[in-house]
């Protein structure tokens, strides 16, 4: 079964650039140790397609590239582009270089035990840190050979395989919202670059300390600039091997913490402009999303000037919701769960089912088109979409707000409900994800606001002593459901009839829903009367 505006939508992408396509990445990130050992990637590699994942994110070591200075070993890299590609799957690599979490615990032991060639941060009180300074010459150039080295080893023999590289791991300070080593000091003092008086609303010179004094604040913009200088300088070198995408992730300032209790000066959302002074050669600032609110920190990072990229986000039954979303509110360049190799069978298997759905929505989702994420979970469980040209009210909800669902109020938890809302054309919309129901109703019906609860057979769940009341007239016109197919979409862009819901499926009519548990794409066609 072929729809015509479905294959004129795929027409007018066909023009798509295949860098758009190649950075599609449905993804998961190895836990921090999965891939230490060829035997560990050797293993892992084959269990990530069985997933259904496109693209693996796997850390590059720099303890394990250059166990020796100046004496480089790629083996670890040669053996993750080999199985990727023996696997048909894509690579990000991960550069745990100088910094990841905050600290420089991926550095080798001759960085380490070296700390008058490689300085330490300190503390406002002057305790070291085992993070190592951004203001240090000699740490940058050691990091800079190291990432420089594995860079060029990428572009001769991988480059059919990595499509990006995350340059660092989650930047930040802790303890102190900026390094008070000696070297920072010095720089603490200098004049603020006249490319930030804009961003930092000042007119004539002054330093860092005389604007910002103590103020933890003020101190995390001087920070943040200085390791976004850092990683620039990093990325400058890499431009001289290849052009391919580089990014930063960023550990959120969540849970009401402050700067040091959180990685001060990371990538952050409310640091943006610095890390772009420092750093304009970076695809993106990309947030590591493990607290609650998924929505809101999506949102932060879904920018004109920033595509949305998820490179890690906390493995859970939530997942493939989350991802669906993603894609489908923001356009997202990808998702990514952290630590994939390490979870369950029940965490992973939204996953699957999700970036199965992605597959098939690919190209749609490059076309001109409308398109909506949907995630609800007991708190958050409605969204109105208006669609004003056509007076078209799209009412979109968690599937467990229909009444006769036992699961909604007998304790059970709520699993997020998360979909793609896709509108091909005039009555005619894509529904694709799980745990959600959507009904359909002209402007005029759906300000009326004639609510009624009615059981899962369509009648009113209980009767009243009076007989109805009559209501004003109803003087406009209404949108009914014509049909509602589940369906599978194939490369060229085919849809594949798989069954019809109508009767007990669509409330006799009245929605589309897919239950909970359930992943589905669902062909939907409207009509007026």
């Amino acid at each position: 079964m072929i729809r015509t505006t479905l294959l004129t939508l795929l027409l007018s992408i066909a023009l798509t650039s295949q860098a758009q396509n190649d950075l599609f990445i449905l993804g998961g990130e190895l836990s921090n140790s999965a891939a230490t050992s060829v035997a560990d990637i050797d293993e892992v590699m084959p269990r990530m397609k069985a997933l259904g994942l496109n693209t693996v994110l796997v850390p590059a070591y720099w303890e394990f590239l250059e166990p020796t200075e100046g004496q480089y070993d790629f083996t670890l890299i040669d053996r993750t582009i080999q199985r990727a590609r023996e696997q048909q799957l894509k690579v990000v690599f991960l550069w745990f270089g100088a910094w990841k979490n905050s600290m420089s615990c991926y550095a080798p032991l001759w960085f380490k035990q070296d700390t008058k060639r490689f300085p330490r941060t300190r503390t406002t009180e002057g305790k070291p840190l085992e993070i190592a300074s951004c203001f240090s010459e000699e740490v940058f150039k050691a990091d800079n050979r190291a990432f420089g080295a594995l860079m060029k080893h990428i572009s001769e023999v991988g480059s059919d395989v990595v499509t990006m590289v995350q340059v660092e791991n989650e930047i930040g300070m802790l303890e102190s919202a900026r390094d008070h080593s000696p070297l920072a000091e010095k720089a603490y003092d200098t004049a603020i670059p006249r490319s930030l008086y804009k961003t930092l609303h000042i007119s004539r010179p002054t330093t860092w300390r005389q604007l910002f004094g103590n103020d933890i604040y003020g101190e995390e913009k001087f920070m943040a600039y200085h390791y976004a200088k850092y990683v620039g300088r990093l990325c400058e070198t890499a431009r001289q091997y290849t052009q391919m995408p580089l990014y930063v992730n960023a550990a959120m300032n969540s849970r009401g913490r402050k700067p040091g209790q959180y990685p001060s000066a990371g990538p952050l959302a409310h640091l943006i402009d610095f890390w772009h002074a420092g750093a304009p050669q970076l695809l993106c600032l990309a947030p590591d999303i493990y607290d609650t609110g998924f929505k809101s920190w999506a949102s932060q990072y879904a920018l004109k000037n920033n595509r949305l990229f998820i490179p890690e986000s906390r493995c859970c039954e939530n997942s493939g919701a989350r991802a669906l979303y993603a894609f489908g509110e923001h356009n997202a360049l990808g998702f990514s769960p952290f630590a994939i190799d390490q979870a369950s069978p029940r965490e992973t298997e939204s996953v699957t089912h999700a970036y199965d759905i992605l597959r098939q929505l690919q190209q749609l989702l490059y076309a001109p088109n409308h398109h909506w994420g949907l995630l609800f979970d007991e708190q958050d469980r409605e969204r109105i979409i208006n669609i004003k040209q056509e007076r078209t009210v799209i009412t979109c909800r968690h599937y467990f707000t229909l009444p006769w669902d036992p699961r909604a109020t007998d304790g059970s938890t709520w699993p997020e409900g998360g979909a793609i809302l896709m509108k091909l054309a005039k009555n005619e919309y894509l529904l694709a994800g799980t745990g959600v129901v959507v009904s359909f109703a002209s402007e005029y019906e759906h300000n009326r606001q004639e609510q009624a609860t009615l059981g899962e057979d369509g009648f009113a769940t209980q009767g009243t002593a009076t007989a109805n009341q009559p209501s004003a007239p109803f003087n406009g016109s209404r949108i009914g459901i014509a049909s509602i197919d589940e369906v599978s979409i194939d490369p060229s862009g085919h849809l594949n009839y798989i069954r019809r819901d109508n009767g007990d499926q669509s409330h006799q009519g009245r929605h589309a829903r897919i239950a909970c548990g359930e992943w589905k794409i669902l062909h939907i066609r409207l009509y007026d009367y």
